[in-house]
């Protein structure tokens, strides 16, 4: 009996997470997947449509299918560049040489934890056509013309783009610090006897061994990317602008939302997000198998 009990202790005391992932986690995952094959919403009958929300999406709803290209743009150019400067300020701040390392990463990693609405608060700001700072720089002090930062279709994903790079650069920054911390310095002493220069120690030795750390970051970003939402829902004044002009800052996510919730369309909505979920499980196994021939 004794022995019994000893067996099944282990198991009692763990169940309060499994009950309360199956309540929050599981249930409405299902219920979605659920939700997803009908016409579903909070007044009137639900209607069984089986595939038919997928489809219409994929063929004939211009707004997805525009959504889908914007937030690839801004996966692109908002989540994936970052990763450039991140592992070159990574490096840098990573020298032995650099006074003040600490000083410095904490201000590349403030962004991150200041409150989303106010980035894109202050960044409203920054890119106001008439009085913003940046036509005032480039107006005023360079001489070239206005930029129309909220109202042009390219200058609006370009101003989404340039606020999440500046948002996480400082997150990924940090992550890959961790992982150059972890590489043997010996191994830079032995490439540096073997006559390779700075550059040549970082594409040989530094980029190689940080590959599983690459992964992982890719991985956030293309998570956190096909899910943008805060960002332009809040530069392009939530669902009074719906991505402002030719709805040019329009994600998936922001599109999603706005399906759900403000027209009422749940089905619709939980295809969407049923979507998203099967695009991001794609792109992060090709991720996977890159990093995988990249370590080979």
């Amino acid at each position: 009996m004794l022995l019994r009990q000893q067996k099944i202790a282990p198991y009692l005391f763990i169940s309060p997470f499994f009950i309360l992932f199956m309540i929050f986690a599981l249930f409405p995952i299902g219920y979605s997947l659920t939700m997803s094959l009908f016409k579903w919403t909070i007044s009137g009958p639900q209607e069984f449509r089986g595939i038919s929300n997928f489809t219409k999406l994929l063929t004939t709803d211009p707004f997805f299918l525009q959504s889908l290209w914007t937030t690839f743009v801004l996966l692109i150019f908002g989540s994936m560049l970052q990763h450039v400067f991140a592992i070159s300020l990574a490096i840098f701040l990573n020298s032995s040489k650099l006074m003040g390392r600490n000083f410095f990463k904490i201000l590349y990693f403030l962004p991150f934890i200041t409150s989303t609405v106010v980035i894109a608060l202050v960044f409203g700001q920054l890119f106001e056509q008439n009085y913003g700072w940046l036509n005032y720089i480039i107006v005023d002090l360079l001489g070239f013309p206005k930029v129309k930062w909220l109202q042009d279709p390219i200058a609006i994903k370009t101003s989404i783009a340039i606020m999440v790079n500046w948002r996480y650069i400082g997150w990924n920054t940090i992550i890959y610090m961790a992982g150059l911390q972890s590489i043997d310095k010996q191994l830079y002493e032995a490439a540096e006897i073997d006559g390779a220069t700075g550059i040549q120690k970082h594409l040989k030795v530094t980029i190689p061994l940080l590959i599983p750390i690459i992964f992982f970051a890719v991985s956030m970003s293309i998570i956190g990317g096909m899910q943008l939402f805060e960002e332009p829902f809040v530069l392009m004044r939530g669902y009074e602008q719906m991505g402002g002009p030719q709805n040019s800052g329009l994600t998936s996510a922001y599109y999603l939302l706005a399906t759900g919730f403000n027209f009422n369309r749940f089905g619709k909505a939980s295809a969407m997000a049923w979507i998203l979920f099967v695009i991001i499980i794609s792109m992060t196994w090709g991720n996977k198998r890159i990093t995988d021939r990249l370590q080979k």
